[in-house]
């Protein structure tokens, strides 16, 4: 044990003279969860839409005036009126506006004789987010003037009552397990594979070959010095991220000693995977150019920017085994529901068993020679 912490305590030294990679490895996370979470997660608005009024009857009065109240109180979008449908064509292409609300010149005639009414919407279907809220804004719109007077006070039709069991859930707070998670994995990255490759390609690593320290011991002190850098960028981010994404009681003694188990279990899962990528490798460029790759195919497959649930097959396939999976699930239940353990065991022990397989693994691929 002697010969582990050995290792261990020479690999934080050096991490702690490099200030630099400190402030990569936990500030730039807390970074890119500002970005992406106010970036992807407001509700759209200030939508352009273009009305051409084709008919110019009684029966569109109303309906242009219900555009208007939502353009003066959700925003969802302003409307614009054209006199030329051709124009209203043309500013839609040309990305002047995001769509075009077209009254026939027989609506009122048809809205009279009950003879199937239409409104054309017309949408730029390349920006499908506001085409979504164009549709959901519009729909409720239609909704809303069929029903007419006002429904009678105990309804006869059966009715849906949604009800949350918790609060609304900002996507910033959303994306806050994956950010918790991508910090773990760069520390893994930065300060595990990168720093083992470069002590190997400047001849440190000989040193260890020619001591009594077994392989086991070797492989157990790269990896709890690495660990210890994802805990503490864990750590940054599990507390300064709950603050930041308005988590409900960031510092919850309780939730925060589940955090640590979870932030430790991820790190050892992670930093055991990079040694296991790592353990046969010599070129210092080898982990640099496979960073990209592995950021794509272990963090967005792991539910932390989307629900699993839109994933097709084969990427569902992926999320199965991926540990990013079950770290953002663990830390989205403790962040976001505040669960008990039970909730995620599933997930510890996934995690907890991938590190044991990863160890083993790079136990019997680590070379004793040059």
């Amino acid at each position: 044990m002697n010969r582990i912490l050995a290792l261990v305590e020479r690999d934080m030294r050096k991490f702690m003279r490099s200030p630099t990679l400190i402030l990569v490895s936990m500030i730039m996370p807390i970074v890119q969860l500002v970005v992406l979470g106010y970036a992807f997660g407001g509700k759209i608005h200030d939508l352009r839409v273009g009305v051409v009024n084709q008919d110019h009857g009684m029966p569109t009065v109303k309906l242009r005036e219900m555009c208007g109240a939502i353009a003066a109180n959700a925003r969802t979008f302003e409307t614009v009126d054209y006199n030329d449908i051709h124009k209203a064509m043309q500013d839609l292409k040309d990305g002047r506006i995001n769509g075009v609300l077209s009254f026939p010149p027989d609506y009122s005639r048809r809205v009279l004789a009950k003879d199937a009414p239409q409104v054309a919407l017309i949408e730029d279907n390349t920006d499908n987010f506001a085409v979504g809220a164009l549709e959901a804004g519009f729909s409720d719109i239609v909704g809303a003037y069929n029903q007419g007077s006002a429904p009678p006070r105990v309804p006869s039709e059966v009715t849906l009552s949604v009800v949350e069991i918790y609060p609304y859930v900002p996507y910033i707070q959303y994306l806050l397990a994956g950010s918790i998670v991508m910090a773990i994995f760069v520390s893994a990255m930065i300060g595990g594979g990168i720093i083992y490759i470069d002590d190997k390609a400047r001849g440190l690593h000989e040193g260890y070959l020619v001591t009594p320290i077994t392989k086991l011991e070797l492989i157990m002190g790269f990896n709890l010095s690495g660990a210890a850098k994802a805990v503490l960028a864990g750590i940054v981010l599990a507390t300064v991220g709950s603050v930041i994404a308005g988590i409900p009681n960031p510092l919850e003694p309780l939730r925060l000693v589940k955090l640590l188990l979870v932030i430790v279990v991820t790190s050892l899962a992670l930093i055991s995977m990079m040694f296991f990528l790592m353990v046969r490798v010599n070129d210092p460029l080898v982990p640099r150019a496979t960073f990209g790759v592995l950021n794509t195919l272990l963090y967005f497959p792991s539910g932390a920017v989307y629900p699993i649930y839109g994933f097709p097959p084969w990427m569902r396939a992926i999320s199965t085994v991926d540990p990013f999976t079950y770290a953002v699930h663990a830390f989205k239940a403790l962040l976001l529901k505040n669960t008990g353990i039970a909730a995620i065991a599933g997930d510890l022990t996934f995690l907890t068993l991938f590190t044991v397989a990863m160890v083993v693994a790079e136990t019997a691929l680590f070379k004793r020679s040059l």
